[in-house]
């Protein structure tokens, strides 16, 4: 969700004459792409939890926490319903470079559907994958924050 937001407001910047120096995606499909995944954020409550597990994003402590889960799973919901109503709207491509990155055991989003980001600048694209899953991040944190670091520092 993260990923189509910052894209969305990059996007909506151009017209305040803005451009961020540099637009970072994390494990997100590129906007223009059809998502052809299930829509989950309807669901009864057991499977939608059956469906966090599988994506394996959220600590079982917390899945199996009912206080915890009563108070998160309406935003949790909200989150999904937000990427699975996401409509793009074809513009131009934005003038700052875009940098993607994504886990090479995900199988929520492909290394093909990663580098279709590129689509979407006029400047430079990279595209980094890291040992992991659709939450890579969380074991290759420090190594995704260097990456980062490393291409601020460049400009």
């Amino acid at each position: 969700m993260g990923g189509l937001i910052a894209f969305e407001v990059t996007r909506s910047l151009r017209y305040q004459n803005h451009t961020p120096v540099h637009l970072f995606i994390s494990a997100c499909r590129a906007p223009h792409l059809p998502d052809d995944d299930f829509p989950i954020h309807d669901l009864p409550d057991a499977n939608f939890l059956a469906e966090l597990r599988r994506l394996n994003g959220t600590p079982e402590a917390v899945l199996t926490n009912i206080e915890i889960m009563d108070l998160l799973l309406p935003a949790i919901r909200a989150d999904f319903a937000l990427v699975e109503n996401y409509r793009y709207v074809d513009e131009p491509p934005i003038n700052c470079p875009i940098t993607a990155f994504g886990g090479l055991q995900d199988l929520e989003i492909s290394r093909e559907e990663l580098a279709a980001w590129q689509l979407q600048t006029n400047s430079t694209f990279a595209l980094r994958l890291f040992p992991g899953d659709h939450f890579f991040l969380h074991s290759e944190r420090s190594h995704l924050l260097q990456l980062i670091c490393q291409q601020l520092d460049s400009l």
